[in-house]
């Protein structure tokens, strides 16, 4: 991208007069270590140049050179791009990092990988260190979400399946930040939840900037990127003759029974997420496949159900919903047991692997 000098800058953010879905996006050097807040935001002159300043993290006039601008019609995404695939791991000293994959890796294969080390978080954006680091311990991409927003229901032929209508709205209910795992963490189930134990691979959305009152129209520009996820279920506490009149959030809501991973996919690598290809497979047999084009509600359309009149911070992390092939549904059931392990994978993301371990 060229670079461009300050008085084209200025002429260029004052003339610049945004029609509806237009937006002034501002692309700053990854060493620059800019915010989200500024790649994609119609600001006034005087707000740009000041935020410019202020993010830039550098003095105001060495910084300007080093910056370019692009003027479009055409919806860009919300979030500092430093990354292609964003995981975080452990190295053989002990530290927590974040890295980026340039390419996919076998979820098995990445432990033992050189990676790109990145500095920063989802709220002030990532940067390039420059330096590189081995994979020691895959962990969870995320070290905490506030929530998850997870959809019920959402796949035409899961609704078949299951002998129920589609939903008029998005069905939704949430887990609690506990539940987070990581790709390749064993699972651990309490003894009360062990009779009707089931998965549900799911396609699993990752906020990049504070949303509300969002349309489907613009709703992926919100969105950070997109990972794996495994809505683990106890179907006992579920179902409506459960031991507790059948409870959605109770029952999905136990620790690590939302594992996500192995990276957070940039939407650059992944413009449209209702042309994904994805399996479930327990101890290798496949119990799902299907593609995300048989959703109910677009990623886009969740998006804007859930920020109205509601807030969905940076780093909410949402689950789409489920395929058809849950061993709810299966003839015989089937029910995970001890040991079991379930592997989710998504084209273009990568695979969740989690051995369930009873308690």
């Amino acid at each position: 991208m060229p670079r461009t000098p300050l008085l084209s800058i200025t002429a260029a953010v004052g003339q610049f007069r945004p029609a509806r879905n237009q937006y002034l996006a501002v692309d700053v050097e990854p060493e620059m270590c800019a915010s989200p807040s500024l790649s994609l935001h119609v600001l006034g002159k005087a707000t740009f140049l000041y935020q410019l300043a202020s993010n830039t993290r550098r003095p105001f006039a060495s910084s300007l050179p080093r910056i370019s601008i692009i003027l479009t019609g055409k919806r860009r995404s919300c979030v500092n791009m430093a990354f292609e695939r964003l995981i975080r791991f452990k190295t053989d000293d002990g530290k927590t990092l974040y890295g980026n994959l340039t390419k996919e890796v076998p979820t098995l294969e990445i432990e033992g990988t050189k990676v790109e080390v990145l500095d920063g978080d989802i709220e002030s954006g990532f940067k390039k260190t420059g330096n590189e680091a081995t994979v020691s311990k895959l962990l969870a991409p995320l070290p905490r979400t506030n929530i998850f927003m997870c959809v019920g229901l959402n796949y035409k032929h899961h609704a078949t399946e299951a002998k129920l209508q589609i939903p008029t709205n998005p069905a939704i209910f949430t887990k609690p930040p506990n539940a987070l795992a990581g790709p390749l963490d064993d699972i651990s189930i309490h003894p009360d939840c062990q009779s009707m134990l089931d998965y549900e691979g799911e396609l699993t959305v990752v906020i990049g900037r504070d949303a509300k009152n969002v349309k489907a129209a613009d709703a992926l520009s919100y969105v950070l990127g997109y990972t794996v996820g495994n809505d683990v279920s106890a179907r006992n506490f579920q179902l409506p003759v459960s031991v507790c009149g059948g409870q959605f959030g109770y029952a999905k809501s136990f620790d690590s029974f939302a594992p996500i991973g192995p990276a957070i996919v940039s939407t650059s690598l992944i413009p449209d997420p209702q042309k994904l290809e994805y399996t479930t497979k327990v101890n290798g047999e496949v119990r799902q496949q299907t593609g995300t084009d048989d959703m109910i509600y677009t990623v886009a359309q969740i998006i804007e159900h859930l920020t109205r009149g509601t807030t969905l911070k940076a780093g909410t992390v949402i689950m789409t919903g489920t395929p058809s092939g849950v061993g709810l549904f299966r003839e015989p059931k089937g029910f995970l047991k001890d040991g079991d392990t379930v592997e989710i994978t998504v084209e273009g993301i990568g695979s969740l692997v989690n051995k369930m371990k009873f308690e």
